[in-house]
């Protein structure tokens, strides 16, 4: 990414993130407590915290720009249910700190940053990326209505071949290089996994299979689930994904502030790791490994993207919101691996069957608390979604959550 592109980025993050929350009512804003959401007055103030933090006070030694930022919005010293009781600015005042930060930071680009600096540069527009999709999930969760106006108009349409793809035994390189443009602190460093030969889907699981699932008593069956799965049950009694419900014709999925029918040949969305594992369960199958899932995304070479080095475009993948939702199965033939798997990036999340941990050598970056935190006790998830930034996926990002989440764009493909 050049520094006119850089620049051009960030202006675009702080476009979005402001389109995600400028249509909202200041009551809207005002979330209840949700243990999956953050406030969106505080997620607005940590993202300009952040950037500043990062561009401005770490990079330069700027003072800061509000005296009480580090008591207001710093993550790591604030725990998550405490954000609901704090004295923060109002819409207005968010803003304003928000435009200040901005013009700040984009002051103090130069046109010839060093690698140090353009590197905090992007930790910063990757991470207000990344609060841009949680909101996302925040207005999906509160019934808001759809948050983008820009989606192209025609979704593509696919078919699911039911093809499994047979991946070959071997030894394999997974992770990133020095030379690679951005790497996060999990990411590093490449290196060799064996593989063992097995077999995955073209496709990811739709909804008409997870149907099949949901209708044969699936979640009442206790043989499908692990024990984790099966306390998860016992707690939540859920019976069928998350916004989804029966309608007078048939399943229907809620999407933001509208109901819309379960279209059989998408993938099935917001079920969390026990569901996606006791769906396996059920048709025979299993979770891939986030060895095997980025392998048959890479063909075992090291690329960016499953069909090679160029940016993303509409035509090889289902990310950036450009089609507003998730499309059919298999519809971006452009954007296929070299094993010939389709969709391994955007659409929907995919659980692997990977807890999430350190790779061999990990160190953290400057930035502590973006994975270290997190190791144990969160699930690896490949591939992006519909919502995630273009410019943020590659085919060794490694996204992670808890597995009882299902509030999230997660779907998942099956392994044998």
């Amino acid at each position: 990414m050049s520094d006119l592109d850089l620049r051009r980025s960030l202006r675009d993050a702080r476009e979005r993130t402001l389109g995600y929350v400028g249509d909202l009512r200041d009551e809207q804003l005002h979330v209840p407590l949700v243990a999956t959401v953050n406030p969106m007055l505080w997620e607005l103030g940590h993202v300009a915290y952040f950037a500043e933090f990062w561009t401005l006070r770490k990079l330069s030694g700027a003072a800061p720009i509000r005296a009480d930022g580090d008591s207001l919005y710093d993550s790591a010293r604030i725990a998550h249910d405490d954000r609901w009781s704090l004295p923060l600015p109002d819409r207005r005042g968010t803003l304003a700190y928000l435009e200040e930060q901005l013009t700040r930071t984009l002051s103090g680009l130069s046109d010839d940053p060093p690698a140090a600096a353009r590197y905090l540069y992007r930790l910063a527009l990757h991470h207000e990326d990344m609060h841009g999709e949680a909101i996302v999930y925040t207005r999906q969760g509160f019934s808001y209505p759809h948050p983008l106006r820009l989606a192209l108009d025609e979704r593509p349409r696919g078919t699911r071949s039911g093809e499994r793809i047979a991946i070959p035994a071997g030894i394999y390189r997974i992770g990133a290089r020095p030379s690679d443009a951005f790497v996060f602190d999990n990411e590093k460093w490449e290196h060799e996994v064996r593989v063992e030969a097995f077999t995955i889907a073209r496709e990811q699981v739709t909804n008409d299979e997870y149907v099949a699932f949901v209708e044969s008593g699936g979640y009442d069956d206790a043989s499908l689930w692990s024990d984790e799965g099966r306390a998860w049950l016992a707690q939540e009694r859920p019976q069928h994904p998350l916004y989804w419900r029966r309608g007078s014709d048939g399943w229907e999925r809620r999407s933001f502030d509208r109901w819309i029918a379960v279209a059989p040949n998408e993938p099935v969305v917001n079920v969390n790791y026990f569901e996606a594992q006791a769906y396996c369960r059920f048709a025979g199958k299993r979770l891939p490994t986030e060895a095997e899932w980025e392998v048959a995304a890479t063909g075992g070479t090291h690329r960016d993207y499953p069909w090679g080095d160029e940016t993303p475009t509409p035509l090889h993948a289902n990310l950036d919101g450009w089609y507003g939702e998730v499309t059919e199965v298999g519809a971006f033939p452009d954007g296929e691996s070299p094993f010939g798997l389709r969709d391994m990036l955007g659409n929907v999340w995919e659980w692997t069957s990977t807890p999430f941990g350190p790779y061999p050598g990990f160190a953290p970056d400057p930035y502590r608390e973006y994975s270290e935190p997190w190791f144990g006790d969160h699930q690896v998830l490949r591939g992006g979604a519909w919502s995630t930034r273009a410019r943020m996926v590659t085919t060794r990002w490694r996204n992670f959550y808890r597995p009882q989440r299902r509030d999230i764009l997660t779907g998942f493909r099956t392994c044998d």
